[in-house]
């Protein structure tokens, strides 16, 4: 009994948590409350652009409230300030998250997700991603599997595949025009 504890335990060291977007009110309140607690109010508009334009996903929410918050220059902040700097943050993003995936890539993985972004942010077929390479759908099948051992992407369902972090399209769109 206690070896099968021991080995029991050690198996949890390889379990791995889906951490996906947090539901709408959660990134409100992410970005909201710290604020509030300093004395500073964001209009809905704001909040609501922020929340949009990160996808309720924690770290984009983090980035986009660090440079929100860097930029405005009183309260409430308002919608303006977030599109003021809506480059800037997808420039640190493409910097400093993105593409520190992107460079672990092979040639055949950019490919591959160069043609699921393509599709848009998905989830999408294998074999409408095959199509978009123009190759049989049983040639790809040792890429994806690689991206899916990588974390790039995963399967929501029997033959499907997306991309594990929102915007990762849009980024290879820009990087590989």
């Amino acid at each position: 009994m206690r070896r099968w504890t021991r080995s029991r335990t050690r198996t949890g060291l390889f379990e791995f948590p889906q951490i996906g977007p947090l539901a709408r009110d959660d990134a409100r309140a992410a970005i909201y409350v710290p604020a509030r607690d300093r004395g500073v109010e964001f209009t809905d508009g704001a909040l609501d652009a922020i929340i949009d334009r990160a996808h309720g996903y924690p770290y984009f929410l983090q980035e986009w409230g660090y440079h929100v918050w860097n930029a405005a220059s009183n309260s409430p902040v308002d919608v303006d300030v977030v599109d003021d700097v809506a480059s800037k943050v997808i420039l640190h993003l493409d910097e400093n998250f993105f593409l520190v995936r992107f460079d672990r890539l092979t040639p055949a993985e950019r490919r591959y997700l160069r043609a699921m972004a393509e599709l848009g942010p998905g989830p999408h077929r294998s074999g409408d991603i095959a199509a978009q390479l123009g190759v049989r759908v049983e040639s790809v099948a040792p890429r994806r599997s690689g991206l899916i051992t990588k974390g790039m992407v995963y399967s929501p369902a029997y033959g499907d595949t997306a991309f594990t972090v929102p915007l990762f399209d849009e980024f290879l769109r820009r990087r590989m025009p």
